[in-house]
């Protein structure tokens, strides 16, 4: 792909106006499965476009085509040209107050076992033996393995002679097996099941893939003969695997400046956090320790630069329980007068940036994670999400969780399923008595993020340490 002939054609018709920014995204996928012994057709993707943004005074305006000729350029120039002079008129905020790149920059996902280096034959062979693996007892009705990779390639140039490459390599791994009996049916995933991260092959040990396979069949038979998880208000021990979920939708998306400011109530709703709250509002209890890092290694949404080109950095978003400061880019900032993030991310070509939550971790405490258990009188530990429900001002939720295990006196006890719990956000991290330690420390990530419309599905990571929850509502069921 000739990405720099791309754009000298462009910048040859480039149109005069006070900025403008052209944004190319190339992207490559691979996905690979084997279900139930037998390799699915296996998927190839390729994709290529180009997202183009005009400032003008107050007039702000984008238009996008995969057309990337003479005609295709000039095509999303008119279009965005129309654009820019009604948003002049009915636009929400003054454009012309948006801070523009600063420098130009590259980044790479570093790759210490590139996909290539293990051929489809071996990959599939792989996938085939974690089949067997699952298949230990005529108990497990459904089993499936997969290995995908995605390789995003970015390109940011601007008026002000910005240039931004970026090139993300991703991978996706992991296996789940459903057991049933009689009415019984029960799922364990294993693997890195629903998660990602940055980086090659070499990435697949830290989900413990393959070599999991089996265990993972083991505890979904477990499970079915499993008691039921008690109903009762108990300590609560979330697993990095669930903490993923607990961040992403109680802390993530309601902090998402353009969710406070109401772009999203008509779709995916509103958020119980108001701008009044920062700088003051207690949060959760002095554990809680959020912190926006595009700089963690492996983690999905790890990058130099958004994709409006504001170079990224670490920054606190709750410190020692204080909310201080949203997940709002450039853009949201100048409308709501307020700091903010590095976090406009878009899906693709083909749609605009917004807030998007990137890398949103929780910070590791002191406590091992014998230290965690042994600290429990009577208790729940739960792993893996199963299933989701969150109100739509992101406050009152309720999640299930595929595996649990009592927690008595300060020991881990039977194991028990259909593990669920309920709070409300406003309320629930202040409940927070423990966090873990750098040893209990995992970085996971979700692939699929939806928000915005029209929709963008993005790929957001979170990192956390295992954590303990006080007086929680846990209980059992489907």
């Amino acid at each position: 792909m000739d990405i720099q002939r791309y754009i000298t054609e462009f910048k040859s018709l480039a149109p005069a106006v006070d900025h403008w920014s052209l944004r190319i995204v190339a992207n490559h996928s691979e996905s690979l499965s084997v279900r139930q012994g037998i390799v699915q057709p296996p998927e190839l993707s390729q994709t290529c476009g180009a997202h183009l943004t005009l400032i003008q005074g107050d007039g702000f305006a984008y238009a996008a085509t995969s057309n990337l000729t003479r005609d295709g350029f000039k095509h999303i120039i008119d279009n965005a040209l129309r654009w820019l002079e009604s948003s002049k008129t009915f636009g929400l905020f003054s454009a012309k107050d948006i801070p523009l790149p600063a420098r130009s920059g590259s980044y790479h996902s570093p790759v210490l076992r590139p996909w290539e280096s293990v051929t489809l034959s071996e990959k599939l062979d792989q996938l085939q033996e974690i089949n067997k693996c699952l298949k230990i007892n005529d108990s497990i009705v459904d089993w499936q393995a997969q290995l995908n990779r995605r390789v995003v390639d970015t390109y940011l140039v601007t008026s002000e002679d910005i240039n931004i490459s970026q090139t993300f390599h991703y991978i996706y791994p992991g296996y789940e097996a459903v057991a049933n009996k009689g009415a019984q049916t029960q799922q364990r995933s294993g693997g890195g099941w629903g998660a990602a991260k940055q980086g090659g092959l070499e990435q697949l040990a830290s989900y413990d893939f393959p070599q999991s396979a089996q265990s993972t069949a083991e505890e979904a038979l477990a499970l079915i003969d499993a008691p039921q998880c008690p109903t009762d208000v108990l300590s609560l021990l979330l697993k990095p695997s669930q903490m993923m979920l607990q961040i992403h939708e109680s802390i993530g998306h309601p902090l998402e400046l353009d969710r406070i400011l109401g772009d999203e109530r008509n779709y995916a709703g509103t958020s119980f956090v108001t701008q009044d709250m920062f700088g003051h509002y207690k949060y959760g209890s002095e554990l809680l320790n959020i912190t926006f890092d595009p700089g963690l290694v492996s983690e999905l949404a790890s990058y130099d630069f958004d994709d409006e080109g504001t170079s990224a950095e670490k920054e606190f978003l709750i410190q020692d329980g204080i909310l201080l400061k949203p997940l709002g880019s450039a853009t949201s900032q100048v409308r709501a007068k307020m700091a903010g993030v590095a976090n406009a991310r878009a899906c693709d070509w083909n749609r605009p940036t917004m807030d998007r939550m990137a890398n949103l971790n929780l910070e590791p405490g002191d406590k091992s994670f014998s230290d965690l258990i042994a600290g429990i009188e009577n208790g729940v530990l739960m792993d893996a999400n199963k299933s989701w429900s969150i109100d739509d001002s992101r406050n009152k939720f309720q999640f299930g969780c595929e595996y649990g295990r009592l927690i008595k006196d300060g020991e881990l006890a039977g194991v028990v399923k259909n593990p669920n719990y309920r709070g409300i956000s406003a309320t629930f991290w202040r409940d927070l008595q423990a966090v873990g330690n750098a040893d209990t420390f995992e970085i996971w990530g979700t692939p699929n993020c939806g928000k915005g419309e029209p929709n963008q599905v993005i790929q957001v990571g979170h990192a956390s340490p295992a954590c303990v929850f006080s007086n929680v509502e846990i209980f059992g069921g489907e």
